[in-house]
């Protein structure tokens, strides 16, 4: 009888054993399972952080050149600007002699128009 008792125990214990191991096993791959979809969840996020950084990159790149070609236009631009007001300067300068010229060609004219009528008036 005590010998059955023993055996007894000893296969609940067994049994036991297996159940507990089986459990362990279940909780391990239940462990992993749930470390690979947390994982994967935050491999989605640091990759859309990833594209994210990656477009910025490309997009500040691509609007520093595109500050730098406003820089050169600009530069162009009030290059042309200052060119035309210079010319506008010389053509100023060139219509102020060319009144200078016009009044003193009148005053001329009007010397010799005077002196022409005295003379006429002498003979």
């Amino acid at each position: 009888m005590l010998s059955s008792i023993v055996k007894e125990h000893q296969v609940k214990q067994s049994a036991k054993r297996e159940e507990l191991e089986k459990k362990r096993k279940d909780a391990v791959v239940a462990a992993s399972t749930l470390t690979s979809a947390l994982v994967d969840h935050l491999n989605v996020g640091v990759a859309q952080a990833y594209l994210n950084q990656k477009r910025l990159d490309y997009e500040s790149k691509q609007l520093h050149a595109n500050v730098t070609n406003f820089a050169k236009q600009t530069a162009q631009w009030l290059q042309l600007v200052e060119s035309f007001s210079q010319v506008l300067k010389e053509i100023g300068d060139v219509e102020n002699w060319a009144k200078s010229i016009e009044n003193d060609m009148r005053t001329i004219s009007s010397a010799l128009e005077y002196a022409y009528k005295v003379g006429q008036e002498e003979s």
